[in-house]
């Protein structure tokens, strides 16, 4: 039997199980989930709305927040985690060096705070307009601003000042934060 370092244990649950990350072929995101749900593993695959413009007509549809990949809550020590492997829809766990990678403490557990009753994750629920925010991501991170709108299609409108004037920049939300 192998031991585990007392770090390691701390991090553990009571019941054995952590979070671990699967990655699934292309757009199979619903097949593997579905196919490991049927042999009884938790599967969380979180999701998010986004409009599409296909063939000059708008669509809002329901995508993967991470295209390609899900989370498994295993106990490594009394489930069969290497029959994921083989599931349909999925290529592999993502594993260390000879054992699957566990997600660090609390970050499965927070996505799951901003998920609906629907089962979107709605990454920017404590975003509203008025609202200074902080932009984390893209050649004006760190720029901090009011949010002037929130649009339907994920993005937002900020007013930030740039050179000296004040210009209205348009960001994806998941690129903000509530300050």
């Amino acid at each position: 039997m192998m031991r585990r370092s007392q770090s390691c244990l701390r991090r553990v649950n009571a019941n054995g199980q952590r979070w671990y990350v699967v990655q699934t072929r292309a757009r199979s995101e619903e097949t593997a989930r579905f196919n490991l749900e049927a042999q009884g593993f938790e599967v969380f695959l979180p999701r998010t709305l986004r409009t599409v413009l296909h063939a000059r007509r708008r669509r809002t549809a329901m995508n993967a927040l991470f295209p390609g990949y899900l989370f498994v809550r295993l106990d490594l020590e009394r489930e069969r985690w290497r029959s994921i492997n083989g599931t349909i829809g999925v290529v592999q766990v993502v594993m260390g060096s000879s054992l699957p990678l566990p997600v660090p403490d609390g970050v499965v557990e927070s996505i799951l705070t901003y998920v609906d009753a629907e089962g979107i994750a709605r990454l920017d629920c404590d975003l509203a307009q008025g609202q200074t925010v902080r932009v984390t991501l893209g050649p004006f991170t760190e720029s901090i601003g009011p949010l002037m709108r929130l649009d339907p299609n994920e993005r937002a409108r900020v007013l930030l000042e740039i050179m000296g004037r004040a210009v209205e920049i348009t960001l994806p939300r998941r690129a903000l934060e509530a300050v």
